[in-house]
């Protein structure tokens, strides 16, 4: 995306695998929710996991020790222009599907067809930016872009999940399906227990298996995930060996479950794993959409309600960091850092749309005593929730022209979320609110969540040292109204539009960092969620039957890099 990459032509493997890896042998790995469909392309149903990265392949992959660079797989050379308006692949000769068909530009084209009119929003706003594909000859196939000013897109059409047009029926694509879709990739599903388990066997026969991109990777003959319903039993299960890899997402489990006979005596082992990557925004998360969470007013009185200190030392052992930027841990964060010239100009046409104490780089997410009766958060609350035409009568927070009490419902659904949204109720009780909590199945959240049907849930928007379109899909005017994307929030800013466009046009990494820090401030200027936390490493339990290799990669560990220590070859 940005400067050269940093392997040369020549590569003989990652710098993050061990190439002479064996394979063979089986992984077991542990899934907490749920699936109904193994098609993840589309809106409808629950998806089972890794079936992108598994089983379906790409024109290009991505290299795991940068922020976004990409390298061959099904393409063998691609070729582009220096304002990157087109972008022109040549397929390998060896690339087939699981079937032993050839993949073709044809493929290439149906798929780009398919996912734009049919695929996931994020497809739909991605693919529509292209103006013409064509397939050029046996070999090659050539997209031309929209307008310009998107230098990001060759490299996401280089990411393009590319699909078998003889084995898709189109119409009934968008359908929830158990049958598998047919793939390039190194492992074919062989069998769907529906909402039980999935396991994918590796293809002796599979075309990449000596590209350098692949090399060290796909290691293990079968993988199975088994799907577990809840926390307690998806941990008891790893405790007895019925997977072998568990990272680990509750830090008081990590410090005090951990003490079991398979771990004291050696047989299982904790790492933890350092990532490079920005860590996110994890929160809980208003819908801005209901009327209730339109006054920022009240957004912002809300986090001043939230006690983070007493919640990480009474529940987490004081190990998690509190997240204070959408791109906290990186050199894209706005957290503590002023704004630089380049970003008040690209901010200069949208006049307030950034607090001055953002701007300045001095705000920080309110921060309380952790005893759970400091009361600086219902005095820093009031005044926001008064100017927003709210008062107390008697102990309940109404609406003082149409008395309607202020009560709103926290969607969740696992017991860590609902454990975490009762606390924040109990907070919010002391200053008149009503607040509820209801738990509900994995499906039923993922429907409600997929057509906004929330008032406040708890959702992690990942992010990469080079964002970019999915950005729209996040955060832009255009998602907001697109059921299936992950504008939860219901954001609608020309603003954010503006900024998002800036550094999809970036051509050097000042005004790259420019572009994705004013981006960062405008969203902590309108308090969409309430920040939560993030952990500072990847915390991972294994079973010793499983290896891996020494070096990490830049986004931490990777589970296609390991093997089974009994593998024979």
């Amino acid at each position: 995306m940005h400067g050269a990459p940093a392997w040369p032509p020549d590569f003989r493997a990652a710098t993050y695998v061990n190439p002479a890896a064996p394979k063979g042998g089986r992984l077991v790995q542990g899934v907490l929710g749920a699936f109904d469909s193994v098609n993840p392309f589309i809106v409808k149903g629950l998806p089972a996991a890794n079936i992108r990265s598994y089983q379906i392949e790409s024109l290009l992959a991505r290299g795991y020790d940068e922020p976004f660079t990409l390298y061959a797989l099904i393409a063998d050379s691609v070729e582009t222009d220096a304002a990157r308006t087109f972008v022109t692949f040549t397929i390998n000769p060896a690339a087939r599907f699981a079937d032993g068909q050839p993949v073709t530009p044809d493929d290439v084209v149906f798929s780009w067809q398919l996912l734009r009119d049919h695929g996931r929003p994020n497809f739909q706003i991605y693919y529509a930016k292209v103006t013409k594909a064509q397939a050029i000859d046996a070999r090659t196939v050539r997209f031309d872009f929209a307008g310009g000013g998107d230098r990001e897109l060759p490299l996401i059409i280089g990411l393009m999940p590319v699909l078998a047009r003889h084995a898709v029926n189109v119409a009934t694509f968008e359908d929830t399906t158990f049958t598998p879709l047919i793939g390039s990739g190194p492992y074919t599903i062989t069998e769907v227990r529906p909402g039980v388990s999935v396991t994918f066997t590796r293809d002796r026969n599979y075309w990449g298996r000596d590209l350098p991109i692949n090399r060290g990777l796909w290691n293990f003959d079968t993988i199975r995930y088994d799907y577990y319903r809840d926390n307690n039993t998806h941990f008891e299960a790893f405790k007895k060996g019925l997977y072998e890899v568990r990272l680990e997402t509750d830090p008081a489990r990590w410090q005090t479950a951990y003490d079991f006979p398979s771990l004291r005596d050696g047989r299982v082992v904790k790492e933890t794993f350092p990532y490079g990557l920005p860590k996110g925004m994890e929160g809980l998360c208003f819908n801005t959409r209901r009327p209730l969470f339109a006054d920022i007013r009240v957004r912002e009185a809300l986090l001043h309600l939230f006690d983070f200190e007493w919640i990480n030392h009474t529940y987490f052992f004081d190990l998690y960091k509190r997240t204070a930027s959408y791109f906290d841990g990186c050199e894209l964060s706005a957290h503590g850092v002023p704004a630089n010239a380049r970003e008040r100009e690209l901010l200069a046409p949208f006049p307030g749309a950034v607090r001055p104490d953002i701007m300045a780089g001095n705000w920080a997410p309110p921060k309380t005593d952790g005893s759970g009766r400091d009361r600086r958060g219902l005095a820093a609350a009031f005044p926001l929730l008064e100017a927003a035409g709210y008062a107390l009568k008697g102990t309940r927070l109404v609406h003082t022209a149409s008395g309607r009490p202020f009560a709103f419902e926290i969607l969740t659904t696992t017991r860590d979320q609902e454990r975490l949204a009762l606390a924040y109720t109990r907070s919010l009780a002391r200053a008149g609110i009503d607040a509820r909590v209801r738990n509900i199945d994995a499906s039923q959240f993922e429907h409600l969540k997929i057509g906004f049907d929330f008032d406040m849930m708890q959702y992690r928007w990942e992010q990469s040292l080079s964002p970019g379109n999915e950005q729209l899909f996040y955060f832009s005017s255009q998602a907001a109204d697109q059921n299936g994307s992950r504008n939860y929030m219901g954001v609608k800013s020309k603003a954010i539009d503006a900024m998002i466009a800036a550094l999809l046009a970036a051509t050097t990494q000042d005004d790259f960092v420019a572009a994705t820090r004013a981006l960062d401030r405008l969203l902590l200027s309108g308090f969409y969620v309430i920040p939560l936390y993030y952990p500072p490493v990847q915390w991972v339990a294994r079973w010793r039957r499983i290896a891996h290799p020494g070096p990490t990669s830049l986004y931490g560990y990777l589970p296609e890099s390991w093997w089974a220590k009994d593998a024979k070859s």
